[in-house]
């Protein structure tokens, strides 16, 4: 998706940030977007990710912070990513010769040799800039962005469920509402809100990215609320025209039932609204000679109505009511 790709590019970019920090997403790629091996009896540390110039990123910062040399191979994966595609072009990080070692300094391995499920508690209860570092590791490593709308959420595919509540509690230190929740067996750390959206993308350090989503999540909340009105304005629209059609037609039903019998201010008034069928009733009291209130001419076509419908009741045959369009009389 662009706006992955435009997140991961901003992010990958970051420069100078402190050692710690480094550290921290460094750690969270290789949690992330890869793991332990054991090759020849030896563990070995891989970390796979979509992108070359992240590869070379997560290469460059092990020789810089633990001095290993890792090899870069491009690799091709049916993995199911976050953002959908399968069988990309992706690149692996690996470190073979040194990888228990590389393992131990990152916290990914215990002093008894057992993987961490999660990611090492010192990363953890770091510092908010550390926090952050976990989490632009983590998104580089197997996050996703979809754009703004009813669906609109950040996610990151997790390798495990101690890793998802790892991160959960990251972002909740972060002041961000984020939750884990599990999606055909892969535990996923997910923020859904507009505003939670936004400010962890600024935290990440995706700033440019973060004001042309919040941008585009205003405009799409400004159109979908002209649409609701426009359709609401629609509805009315089409409410009163039902409403003119009925009213007329008992309006004429009446006249018929009544004949010469119809007193002549309930013509009038049924008259006028025969002769402006889309006026208002409050349009119809300036058409009268002297002019009415609307009050007037509701309460004379009122009356106009009752008394041809006891009319037609008492001469057995249909009322106003029966002339009324089918479909129109609900």
């Amino acid at each position: 998706m662009a706006l992955t790709t435009d997140v991961k590019a901003e992010l990958v970019s970051i420069r100078n940030a402190p050692p710690t920090v480094r550290v921290a997403e460094v750690t969270t790629i290789l949690r992330f977007a890869g793991g332990l091996h054991s090759i020849a009896g030896r563990v070995a540390v891989e970390a796979e990710v979509d992108a070359e110039t992240l590869a070379k990123r997560v290469s460059r910062d092990l020789a810089e912070i633990y001095g290993v040399r890792p090899e870069i191979a491009q690799v091709k994966s049916s993995t199911v990513q976050p953002s959908g595609a399968t069988d990309g072009a992706r690149w692996a990080v690996r470190v073979i010769g040194a990888g228990e070692t590389l393992a131990r300094q990152t916290g990914l391995l215990d002093a008894r040799r057992r993987p961490v499920r999660g990611l090492p508690n010192r990363l953890t209860t770091g510092s908010p800039e550390e926090l952050a570092g976990i989490w632009r590791g983590a998104f580089l490593a197997s996050g996703s962005l979809s754009e703004p709308g009813r669906s609109a959420m950040l996610e990151v595919a997790c390798p495990s469920g101690e890793a998802a509540m790892a991160l959960v509690g990251a972002a909740h230190r972060l002041g961000v509402a984020a939750k884990a929740r599990e999606v055909r067996g892969l535990p996923r750390v997910v923020v859904r809100e507009g505003e939670a959206i936004q400010k962890i993308l600024t935290i990440m350090g995706a700033r440019r990215t973060a004001v042309a989503w919040e941008e585009m999540r205003q405009r799409r909340e400004v159109r979908a609320g002209v649409n609701r009105l426009v359709n609401f304005d629609d509805a009315n629209l089409r409410r009163s025209a039902q409403a003119a059609v009925a009213a007329c037609a008992r309006v004429e039903r009446a006249l018929e039932i009544l004949g010469d019998d119809v007193p002549d201010h309930l013509r009038t008034a049924g008259n006028l609204r025969l002769a402006h069928r889309d006026a208002s009733l409050d349009e119809l009291g300036h058409h009268a000679d002297p002019p009415l209130t609307k009050d007037a001419v509701a309460g004379r076509i009122r009356r106009l109505l009752a008394m041809a419908d006891k009319r037609a009741q008492q001469d057995g045959i249909p009322g106003t009511e029966s002339a009324v369009p089918v479909g129109l009389d609900d």
